[in-house]
């Protein structure tokens, strides 16, 4: 599904990412796990098709990332790029419109188990309202291959367990999700494998249930461990 063949990209002389080599196939969740400024980010979007001046091979469903794949990949970056005006109603045709996958009645069921208000503006959202929007739209289509970045930053401790149920009951088990955060506590029970990246290069690559025998302990106090944080 996903084939990633010594990728490396450079911005303004820096070395973002460095030969980095991935393979996934669909059905998993894989965390995509490092410290600020490690990579994550230009990942994603150069999985999403946003980046293009890089070096190396990615496959997804064996085309490069471009316009063709955007139609079965779902991305959500670190902020709601709409028009602040729109209410949700607004923003749910215009998904409608624009993604052959996308389903208005998913998405309404989402936001009604968010508790959040279809005929709310997004210039009136708090910034954890904002996520759960971005997080209700990716999760509303039916993609191959689904990129989350950093999707409870805005969030309050109390309703994560919240956004991660709603994430196990609406994730599509024939696609992959990519979720990037630093919020690991929150997110190990969705994790099939993790990728831990630093300073643009793949450090750990694991499936989670071996991780946890092959060293004695969790994501967390691994990644903790690694990063000597």
């Amino acid at each position: 599904m996903l084939e990633i063949k010594n990728l490396t990209m450079s911005y303004k002389n820096k070395l973002v990412l460095d030969k980095i080599n991935l393979s996934f196939e669909k059905g998993k969740v894989l965390g995509l796990l490092g410290p600020n400024g490690s990579g994550k980010t230009t990942l994603l979007r150069i999985l999403a098709g946003l980046e293009k001046n890089y070096a190396g091979e990615v496959k997804i469903g064996g085309e490069d990332p471009n316009h063709l794949t955007k139609s079965f990949v779902s991305y959500q970056p670190d902020h709601l790029p709409l028009d602040k005006s729109y209410n949700l109603v607004k923003i749910s045709d215009l998904y409608d419109e624009f993604f052959e996958d996308f389903s208005k009645e998913k998405f309404e069921k989402i936001i009604r188990d968010f508790k959040l208000d279809m005929n709310m503006k997004i210039k009136n959202m708090s910034k954890g309202m904002k996520d759960k929007v971005q997080i209700a739209l990716s999760l509303s289509r039916k993609s191959d291959l689904y990129l989350l970045d950093e999707p409870m930053s805005g969030i309050d401790p109390a309703s994560r367990k919240k956004i991660m149920d709603v994430i196990i009951d609406n994730f599509d088990s024939e696609g992959l999700m990519i979720i990037s955060t630093h919020l690991i506590s929150q997110i190990e029970r969705l994790l099939d494998e993790v990728v831990f990246i630093s300073d643009g290069k793949i450090i750990l690559e694991e499936n989670i249930d071996d991780l946890r025998q092959k060293h004695k302990m969790g994501v967390e106090e691994y990644f903790e461990e690694v990063f000597n944080v």
